[in-house]
């Protein structure tokens, strides 16, 4: 970048269109394409699974909000989208209306998509480290698999890689069981018949 480039920021996320998904990292502002079908069938699945049981006041052991697609500020340079984001509920208190978010998550996924998968497995997993981010869990529809780290003295430790057959209880949701294959769909991706 040149000393002349304006590095973005808040507010110009905020310029863009309503329908425009975007995120700035290192002062670079990145729209997004759409996700696909099996990329938003994960998130959904993961979002209604997870939040069932932790971000719901009456079964499981609770204590989380679980949010998608939500800004998150990191630096004044680098604000995120991510798929999934988790914060313990003592962490998340004042004005939840107020956008971006300040407060470091305590869990962020993200689902690997073509246009995503390197800013997601580099960029990201290098800014969520430097900012303290405990764990951090990346779902590939393509693969079929779940990735878990934890943080471990600033730096990323692989709790697992999990594939369409585990039950598997992981770090920081260990209290409940996920089924993986639940978050891919079973069946072909829906194509839609030109009109």
């Amino acid at each position: 970048m040149t000393a002349a480039t304006k590095l973005a920021t808040y507010a110009d996320l905020v310029a863009l269109p309503e329908d425009v998904k975007a995120e700035v990292l290192g002062g670079e502002l990145i729209a997004q394409p759409s996700p696909t079908f099996s990329h938003q069938r994960a998130q959904v699945r993961m979002s209604r699974y997870l939040g069932n049981f932790f971000d719901d006041d009456d079964q499981g052991p609770g204590d989380w909000y679980i949010i998608p697609d939500i800004d998150v500020r990191f630096t004044a340079h680098d604000i995120v989208r991510p798929d999934l984001a988790g914060w313990r509920r003592h962490r998340l208190v004042g004005d939840q209306q107020r956008l971006p978010i300040e407060v470091i998550p305590d869990w962020i996924c993200e689902v690997l998509s073509p246009s995503s998968t390197k800013r997601d497995r580099l960029h990201k997993f290098q800014l969520y480290a430097r900012h303290g981010v405990p764990h951090y869990w990346l779902v590939d529809p393509a693969a079929r698999l779940l990735e878990a780290y934890a943080l471990d003295g600033g730096h990323w430790k692989s709790i697992g890689v999990y594939d369409e057959t585990a039950h598997a209880r992981i770090a920081p949701f260990e209290a409940v069981e996920l089924p993986v294959g639940r978050l891919f769909p079973s069946e072909p991706t829906p194509t839609v018949e030109p009109g």
